[in-house]
């Protein structure tokens, strides 16, 4: 089988989508799967305003069609409502193709943080985007459950995996800086909502890994916190496992794939009771949600470290590639389920 990924999120960009679709890519191939990819990469590309790390494919409904001919797929799936997905999905409903989607961002919270746009607006927009394909993945239920009183129809679930070989506890080391070792890692951007982790009163350090278009702001305004830019992936490993809690200060992500990266490291996790969170460690198994994210800092530094790698071990990038190819085949077979 021969699936075409249409995406518009795409290396040089570092993110858990691109992320997410790099190992399900490696790990179909095990299952007989050939995974192509329709990317901005290849186009003129503009700068998506308020945030130009994310790159705009220019580019015309033809070509985009004339490309996804090309590739002779068994299947297309839109992975986002960029300019590619969008052009993606006007072909698939022209020639009556079946095409399944998956909703990997909050768009209209992202939106409304910079814009004033009503989240109203773009969920109606959303809404009639995913309903048209033959079925719309989602990593947690708790979005399902949220997608669904929203009218989302078609929803499938799709979990995430994390390799636990690279982050594992042993990669745990003395840090250089003052103790206890409060890690945050991500974008910095004002949709990860890291001020309410930088301000909030705690011991020891704040530590923060990753980059992006608040990162000069907020070392300014944060002069006490360590931020590290970004980092090669083996030694975001041993940092993972060297801190002694990650804070998630997002209310927008829609899973968090650096969650189980650190309970992968053996490091509880502290976060807000929201999407993400709350479906992986809401039962106080490996980390703390609290709408009090100091208290829910505190109390994870009391977690068995054992606990949160353990919570880890549930996720498993072939389980994420089977529910990937269950959906798939489900709407080649036109058998599409309704969310419950």
């Amino acid at each position: 089988m021969r699936i075409l990924m249409v995406t518009d999120a795409w290396r040089p960009q570092i993110n858990g989508v691109v992320h997410t679709l790099e190992r399900l890519s490696e790990v179909l191939t095990g299952f007989g799967v050939e995974t192509r990819f329709l990317t901005p990469q290849g186009f003129r590309t503009l700068p998506l305003p308020t945030y130009p790390d994310i790159r705009l494919a220019l580019t015309t409904p033809g070509h985009v069609a004339r490309l996804i001919r090309a590739e002779q797929a068994d299947h297309v799936h839109i992975v986002t409502e960029g300019p590619l997905g969008i052009m993606a999905r006007r072909y698939c409903l022209a020639e009556g193709r079946p095409f399944t989607t998956s909703y990997h961002t909050r768009f209209p919270e992202y939106l409304s943080a910079r814009l004033p746009v009503p989240e109203d607006w773009a969920y109606r927009w959303l809404r009639d985007f995913h309903n048209s394909g033959q079925g719309t993945l989602v990593a947690t239920q708790s979005l399902a459950d949220d997608l669904a009183r929203r009218g989302f129809t078609k929803l499938r679930p799709w979990t995430r995996g994390v390799d636990t070989t690279l982050f594992r506890p042993d990669r745990r080391k003395a840090l250089d800086f003052p103790g206890p070792v409060f890690l945050c890692v991500g974008r910095i951007a004002v949709e990860k909502n890291l001020p309410a982790f930088l301000d909030l009163d705690l011991p020891g350090s704040k530590v923060l890994v990753g980059e992006g278009p608040e990162l000069a702001k907020l070392q300014a305004r944060y002069p006490q916190a360590h931020f590290l830019g970004r980092k090669p992936i083996d030694e975001m490993a041993d940092i993972y496992a060297s801190a002694d809690v990650f804070v998630f200060p997002s209310r927008t992500d829609t899973f968090g794939n650096v969650i189980i990266e650190a309970l992968a490291s053996g490091t509880p996790v502290a976060a807000y009771p929201v999407t993400g969170p709350i479906d992986i460690v809401g039962d106080g198994k490996g980390g703390a949600v609290s709408e009090d994210l100091r208290q829910a800092a505190l109390a994870a530094l009391h977690i068995d470290r054992a606990e949160a790698r353990a919570k880890a071990q549930r996720y498993s990038w072939t389980a994420c590639a089977e529910m990937f190819l269950d959906t798939v085949r489900e709407a080649l077979n036109g058998r599409v389920r309704v969310a419950a």
